[in-house]
């Protein structure tokens, strides 16, 4: 009997020791999993623009094809020129004509002001033969009932008097009407404020009709070509800026302690798991859409499907980690990735 249970005991060793090992296996994967957080949850994302043009015209010129990368700078396509080189030389014209028209107004209107001053100082002599006249008037009368002046005297005086005073009138109507009669060019000066405008509008959609790369990108889901009439702020195509490539990955809420912008991050892509990329995060969501009831979020959130309905199973949030160093010829936007996080050596400053 002692023997059969000495050869249980010793069956049961092995047994034993490989549950242990088992459940330290378990707890160092654990351990592992809490200090680099891994999701396979996780995607390559770009930022992209709609291309499109500011104004309409026939697109003439088409530089580049579909998937093809452009650098900052590059000729995108360009629409018909002429109707808008055209509506620039009129509006040119129309400021040289008006410049000219200025120019003459201006001298018309300086020879009205050389009548008008004239004629104010045809205004000032009358006055002074109307007043010189009065004063005469006025010493003679009293000298008339003394004798020292005739009547004859006195009448001519009152004469005098009376004709410089109309002249005086007559010189003053007629500087009113000198000053009514000069015009200005105030008109025409603020004419020309709105053909300048007009030119610089014109100068701006010409330029608008040759369409250029704002940045590094790669052109996708271009279908059209040359010929296409190109509708202003309606697409043409989509451009990938290429500058700067990220990894968006769900990692469930209980894996986000210590998670932070800088959190140094390792990714890979599922079209070649031989290359591995360092990266940071670049900020972690704030918000998703729930998919129980409840309250009513704003739209736009992400939406994150849980896999477990009839349990409680953690929300995912996406965490988006900055690529420091892609491979141009596979980050592709949408390619699946695999992501694991490194908060502890984030916070150990290495």
């Amino acid at each position: 009997m002692a023997t059969i249970a000495s050869k249980s005991k010793k069956r049961a060793w092995p047994a034993i020791v490989l549950v242990v090992v088992t459940l330290l296996l378990v707890l160092f994967v654990i351990r592992q999993l809490d200090r680099a957080p891994r999701t396979d949850d996780a995607y390559v994302y770009a930022d992209t623009i709609d291309v499109v043009p500011e104004v309409n015209g026939r697109i003439v010129e088409m530089a580049v094809r579909d998937n093809q990368a452009v650098k900052q700078g590059d000729l995108l396509f360009r629409i018909d020129p002429r109707p808008y080189e055209d509506a620039l030389t009129r509006g040119k014209a129309s400021l040289v004509a008006l410049d000219r028209q200025i120019e003459l107004t201006q001298r018309t209107v300086n020879a009205q002001q050389y009548n008008a001053q004239s004629v104010r100082a045809a205004v000032e002599r009358a006055r002074a033969a109307a007043g010189q006249a009065s004063d005469t008037l006025n010493r003679m009368e009293p000298l008339l009932s003394h004798g020292y002046v005739s009547a004859e005297d006195v009448d001519r005086a009152r004469t005098a008097q009376r004709a410089t005073q109309a002249e005086l009138s007559a010189a003053q109507l007629q500087a009113q009407q000198a000053a009514a009669a000069v015009s200005g060019v105030d008109a025409l000066v603020a004419q020309r404020a709105v053909v300048t405008a007009e030119i610089a509008l014109a100068e701006l959609h010409l330029e608008y009709a040759t369409v250029r790369a704002p940045f590094d990108g790669r052109v996708v889901a271009l279908k059209t070509t040359t010929g296409q009439y190109a509708s202003a702020l309606k697409p043409v195509f989509t451009l990938i800026d290429t500058r700067h490539w990220y990894v968006v990955a769900n990692f469930r809420e209980t894996e986000l302690k210590g998670v932070k912008a800088g959190t140094p991050a390792i990714v890979y892509l599922l079209s070649d798991t031989g290359q591995r990329f360092k990266g940071a995060v670049d900020s972690t969501s704030y918000g998703v859409a729930p998919d129980e009831g409840g309250l009513a979020l704003p739209g736009g959130l992400p939406r994150i499907q849980r896999t477990l309905n009839w349990v409680h199973v953690s929300q995912r949030f996406p965490v988006k980690i900055r690529v420091d160093d892609p491979n141009p010829d596979l980050f592709r936007v949408g390619t699946s990735a695999v992501a694991v996080l490194e908060p502890a050596r984030g916070n150990d400053g290495h």
